[in-house]
């Protein structure tokens, strides 16, 4: 009898485990996924990978991370590698919405199902699934919180991202959709940055030369807030112009809780790169509905509920 119990209690786990349900699964023979990722220069961009590598393995894949390094040509040939080594699928964060189209085609033609995770491309029937972040509606909840802190009149500046990125845009939309009704409220230079730090570090040394008097700084990533910081200390002008940041990185939640910027939108890597791999998984394994686009809410961080937030998302 209790022989038989015993047995049965190890079939069960046995069952269980081929579902995840007793650790991490046993390696799937012949099964690899890509991660490609845009850049690996950015600290959010790691933690993207490092949360869908992790996940993946965990799901029994063996898992090859390729870094676009912001190129477009780069990446396409990543893509090449990919399918001439019959992967079993992709987790993407694209370059380019409109450039990253035609090497997530190809692996499509080729039997390869790639799942974007926080960047999209722009088309709705050649990924699988796209998983991002809300950047509009987080986008908007900053532009609130913006106007408050202004009290509705100033003059700022707004850093932009990578151009062809439609985070860009839906960012930037976003925050106008809400600061544009404020007639007192003047935009007196927007520039683009790329996301990079060092770069906005010097486009906004550049634009205080010919505005030294701005009231604030919107930007469209943290990496581009901490750059502006930096140019605004730099200046002695940190105590004056509010800086506004997008992503939830480390850098800027310190410098939240120090008091030194005054908020940012946190995106959630960790869940879309984690999700990705899980969408990939149920693909490999048969499964075939998955809805196009998944929103992943964004949540606004100021220096008023900093207490609730880690770096790249909630205190648990």
């Amino acid at each position: 009898m209790k022989k038989r119990l015993f047995l049965r209690i190890l079939a069960g786990c046995v069952v269980a485990a081929s579902v995840g349900g007793c650790g991490r699964r046993e390696p799937q023979a012949g099964n690899r996924i890509a991660v490609v990722v845009s850049t690996l220069n950015n600290p959010w961009f790691v933690v993207l990978k490092d949360a869908a590598r992790e996940r993946a393995e965990e799901l029994g894949y063996r898992v090859d991370v390729f870094d676009s390094q912001n190129s477009p040509a780069i990446e396409a040939g990543h893509f090449d590698t990919i399918i001439d080594g019959r992967y079993a699928a992709i987790l993407f964060n694209p370059t380019d919405a409109e450039g990253s189209i035609a090497s997530v085609k190809r692996a499509k033609d080729a039997g390869i199902p790639t799942f974007c995770m926080d960047r999209e491309i722009s088309a709705s029937d050649i990924a699988v699934s796209q998983i991002l972040s809300d950047n509009f509606s987080g986008c908007v909840a900053l532009g609130e919180y913006f106007v408050r802190r202004l009290n509705g009149k100033g003059t700022y500046v707004e850093l932009l991202g990578l151009l062809g990125d439609n985070n860009t845009k839906n960012r930037s939309d976003g925050f106008h959709s809400v600061v544009d009704n404020y007639p007192e409220l003047k935009m007196v230079a927007q520039q683009t940055a790329d996301f990079d730090r060092t770069k906005a570090m010097e486009v906004t040394e550049s634009i205080l030369q010919a505005h030294p008097h701005i009231d604030a700084v919107f930007c469209g990533n943290d990496a581009m807030a901490m750059g502006a910081y930096r140019a605004l200390v730099a200046a002695g002008k940190d105590t004056q112009v509010m800086v506004f940041g997008f992503d939830g990185a480390r850098d800027v939640i310190d410098e939240i809780r120090a008091g030194h910027i005054v908020a940012t939108g946190m995106q959630f890597p960790k869940t879309m790169a984690r999700m990705a791999a899980e969408f990939a998984d149920e693909y490999i394994q048969g499964k075939r509905d998955f809805a196009q686009k998944i929103p992943v809410a964004v949540e606004l961080v100021t220096q008023e509920n900093i207490d609730k937030y880690i770096a790249y998302g909630r205190q648990e």
